[in-house]
């Protein structure tokens, strides 16, 4: 027990950076979410573009360096989406959809319960079980 503790205490720790990060960056704020969905603030979109290219350069850093595994030596796949835009479209939109109605991105619900939010708890609850759904029905939705 204490040897699972040691191993996943890293990652538990960087996950309350990254929450605290987020709340005090007020990526968190529904306020803020709903200045980005009007335009009527630069602020979140900011955060999203320095995430993509955040992103775009430790994908590239990885290709080029050649180091294709993680630090407990599993090899990192770096898969080539299919063409075609169809499920970009439709995905993009489902969780567009979602953000908009929550006024919630998933990444924040997390934080926000650590935060002690009662209505984040529901959000997780119904992230949770549309996960669970999406498993159930996998077979049957267009991929």
């Amino acid at each position: 027990m204490v040897a699972a503790i040691k191993r996943y205490f890293p990652y538990l720790l960087a996950g309350c950076v990254f929450g605290f990060i987020l709340v005090k960056g007020e990526a968190a704020s529904w306020y803020r979410i709903q200045e980005m969905f009007h335009f009527q603030s630069f602020h979140m979109y900011g955060i999203l573009f320095s995430a993509i290219a955040t992103g775009l350069i430790s994908t590239q850093i990885l290709r080029y360096l050649g180091r294709r595994r993680s630090l407990d030596g599993q090899p990192i796949e770096i898969p080539v989406k299919p063409p075609g835009r169809k499920n970009y479209i439709y995905g993009g939109l489902t969780f567009g959809i979602g953000w908009g109605l929550i006024g919630l991105c998933p990444g924040p619900v997390f934080a926000l319960v650590g935060m002690g939010s009662i209505g984040a708890l529901v959000v997780l609850a119904g992230a949770l079980h549309g996960t669970w759904l999406y498993g159930a029905l996998k077979d049957k939705v267009p991929h």
